[in-house]
């Protein structure tokens, strides 16, 4: 195609093969005049700057430079980011207010997490962390015995946050049978039903359901949103599930509910991350902790590149961006 627009990608380079395996590769050099060996970790060094000042797209991802001013003004031909990953938060107003289209892969990267969140409430609800535990110590269990406590069947799950995870996590959810709440300040009744959830207040949420899972932003206004009122008014039992931000739970807070027994957790992120190794997180029986991997992982990593090869293949079409981002709701993402 002799009219591709010039790109540059723009990532740690150690992820270009697995976002980018050679089937999406051909795609995405089909309609992108892109060098696969040139990746670029700073936008300053002269071979790079050089490559900037005719760039038309660059194709980011983890590990990406900041788009700040400076990058803007070296790239005057620049018009279009394609974000092989979640949150565009990195990219500087300068970016915004020059009207650079960008897209984003946080729909695809949500999938994962979704599909993780789904079979953490899955087996919480059945007790799964709590009866493996007690079967690890005891190594024998009575044949027969009907465990009370545990079960799925109208479970309420409350969701918090309508990013696209937790709205990926109440469509995922739509099969079973659960009562589903939802509280986000900027959804309304309406909204709510259509995805497959009571709307409710944060505070009510966290009184009537069974498993907590957060899916809200990470924001100063977020911070320790899961503080200790909230944490204390959860029902005995109950089980918090986190795979957003650590900060969005307050961990001292939760780690005493832990400590009394109240309540369970799972935690892919935390609040320091990593942990220090003498956190009681590690050795607490109710906790089922994991190293921030609910996110895509080894061949889901193609998922994202495959979205943003999509939306080169519009943008050489002249198609409109499917997934682009609107600045103006930056906040809501998670």
């Amino acid at each position: 195609m002799a009219d591709r627009p010039r790109a540059l990608f723009a990532m740690s380079p150690e992820h270009l093969p697995r976002l980018f395996p050679e089937p999406l590769m051909r795609r995405l050099t089909a309609v992108l005049d892109i060098d696969p060996g040139a990746v670029a970790e700073r936008f300053d060094e002269p071979r790079t700057a050089e490559a900037l000042a005719e760039t038309e797209v660059i194709v980011s991802g983890w590990g990406s430079p900041s788009l700040d001013a400076a990058a803007i003004e070296a790239a005057p031909s620049l018009h279009t980011v394609l974000h092989t990953a979640g949150t565009v938060k990195w990219l500087s107003e300068a970016a915004w207010g020059r009207g650079i289209a960008v897209s984003s892969s946080a729909g695809a990267n949500a999938v994962p997490v979704a599909e993780y969140t789904l079979a953490s409430i899955l087996m919480a609800g059945k007790g799964i962390f709590g009866l493996r535990e007690d079967f690890r110590v005891k190594r024998s269990f009575v044949l027969g015995y009907i465990h009370p406590e545990v079960g799925n069947f109208g479970r309420v799950i409350g969701v918090i946050g309508a990013s696209k995870i937790g709205r990926r996590v109440i469509e995922l959810l739509q099969p079973f049978d659960f009562e589903i709440l939802l509280a986000d300040p900027f959804v309304d009744e309406a909204e709510a039903a259509k995805l497959g959830a009571e709307l409710v207040g944060i505070d009510e949420l966290v009184a009537r359901a069974d498993i907590v899972s957060v899916h809200a932003p990470s924001l100063p206004e977020t911070v320790h949103l899961i503080d200790a009122e909230r944490l204390a008014a959860m029902k005995a039992g109950a089980v918090v599930v986190n795979t957003a931000r650590g900060s969005l739970v307050d961990t001292e807070a939760l780690i005493a509910e832990l400590r009394e027994g109240r309540l369970s957790a799972v935690l892919d992120v935390t609040e320091p991350e990593p942990l220090p190794p003498e956190s009681p997180l590690f050795d607490l029986p109710n906790v089922f902790l994991t190293p921030h991997v609910a996110g895509s992982q080894g061949n889901e990593l193609a998922r994202m590149g495959l979205r943003m090869v999509e939306e080169a293949e519009r943008l050489a079409a002249g198609e409109p961006l499917a997934h682009r981002v609107d600045p103006t709701r930056l906040w809501c993402q998670a």
